[in-house]
């Protein structure tokens, strides 16, 4: 019964208050209208896009070598990359320069503060985000609705520009490195190769895979040959009867053959002092000549995709021109304005009424004179 008097009472406030919270209703309501039909019109246009994946800018993937398969679309790395480009200072300078924002936005460029005031405008009519599907959203708000189509369009252009820029330059990199390794390489294989030439002469050494079977054939041949000579002269030395002069020529022979053989045996010996260090320095060229010829074949790998046009993006859906405005919702500004002002009204009547008739002089006064004697009875205590 309580719960039903109260109700009824707060009925019966609410309708002796009426005219207030009609009366605040309805400006509010007006001023609402007004207000909302003050408000600029803004129109909104967006871009949808992927990020690419990397593979397609890498010469290990482009033509062939490298593991594993080609990815066509980016991972969640690259789209943050690309998220991080299109929130940052390059871009952002750029859409206030190329489309003359400080003008448009009234911002005087004069200012100490303008980089800044200019930035926030843009920031808070420009945004950019991850789809659901992991696509990458950009919209322009502007009071032109053809500004801010070519805006979005023209900020998905410097996106896709800025980071193929960062790929180039990477790509870049890359080419001064194999550039620069086969600078150095050269150099060295020139050094290398003027000492080896100065080794070959020095020991008579320039194929030691042949010049080896070569050096052991002669050897046991003029070791034969001497053998052969020195059993015939002695042959010849024991028999009697044999002429001198036979005796003399096959002496000769063997004389002739065992210098052969001293000689024979001075190249192998030689052979066998340089064929190691020839072999170790013959096998040092030939590797630095591949190792040239390697970096020389991946240079031309990383020349050709530092030429070549390859995508950063895929483009799903380009920023056309809006032909309904984005904001201001002007019949939700006045509904929820009206709303609010109406249920405030309520409460402010309810307020009023209950604590309207009090006598707040007397509160105040029985207020200060309970503080009065509260603090004279604690001197007194004290005393």
């Amino acid at each position: 019964m309580e719960n039903k008097d109260n109700l009824l009472a707060g009925i019966g406030i609410l309708f002796r208050n009426r005219k207030f919270i009609l009366t605040i209703t309805g400006i509010v309501f007006v001023g609402s209208i007004i207000i909302a039909l003050l408000l600029p019109v803004y129109f909104k246009s967006s871009t949808i896009f992927y990020a690419a994946s990397p593979d397609l800018s890498n010469p290990d993937k482009m033509f062939g070598g490298g593991s594993g398969e080609s990815q066509y679309y980016g991972t969640n790395d690259d789209v943050d990359r690309l998220l991080t480009i299109a929130q940052g200072n390059e871009l952002l300078d750029y859409m206030i320069s190329e489309f003359h924002l400080y003008k448009h936005y009234g911002i005087d460029s004069t200012s100490p503060k303008s980089s800044f005031y200019i930035r926030e405008k843009l920031l808070g009519l420009y945004n950019v985000q991850k789809t659901k599907y992991d696509a990458i959203q950009l919209s322009v708000e502007d009071k032109d609705p053809k500004l801010a189509a070519a805006m979005a369009n023209a900020a998905r252009d410097k996106i896709t520009e800025i980071a193929k820029n960062l790929v180039k330059t990477s790509q870049k990199q890359q080419m001064d490195t194999y550039k620069a390794s086969i600078k150095e390489s050269t150099a060295q294989l020139n050094t290398l190769g003027d000492s080896l030439a100065k080794m070959r002469e020095q020991y008579g050494i320039y194929n030691p895979e042949t010049q080896g079977e070569i050096l052991a054939t002669m050897l046991a041949k003029a070791q034969g040959n001497v053998s052969a000579l020195q059993g015939k002269l002695n042959a010849m030395v024991d028999a009697s009867g044999t002429p001198r002069d036979s005796i003399r020529r096959v002496s000769a022979n063997l004389k002739g053959a065992e210098a052969q053989l001293a000689q024979v045996k001075t190249d192998v010996e030689k052979f066998n002092q340089g064929s190691g260090k020839v072999s170790v320095m013959t096998e040092e060229h030939e590797n630095g000549k591949k190792q040239i010829s390697w970096d020389s074949e991946r240079l031309k790998h990383w020349e050709a995709a530092y030429s070549a046009d390859y995508p950063v993006i895929h483009l799903v859906e380009t920023a056309a021109v809006p032909i309904v405005k984005s904001r201001p919702m002007r019949t939700i500004i006045v509904l929820a304005s009206t709303f609010v002002a109406f249920l405030f009204s309520i409460i402010g009547a309810l307020i009023y009424d209950q604590y309207g008739k009090v006598n707040w002089k007397e509160v105040i006064d029985e207020s200060e004179n309970g503080t009065v004697k509260k603090s004279s009875k604690g001197i007194l205590q004290n005393n």
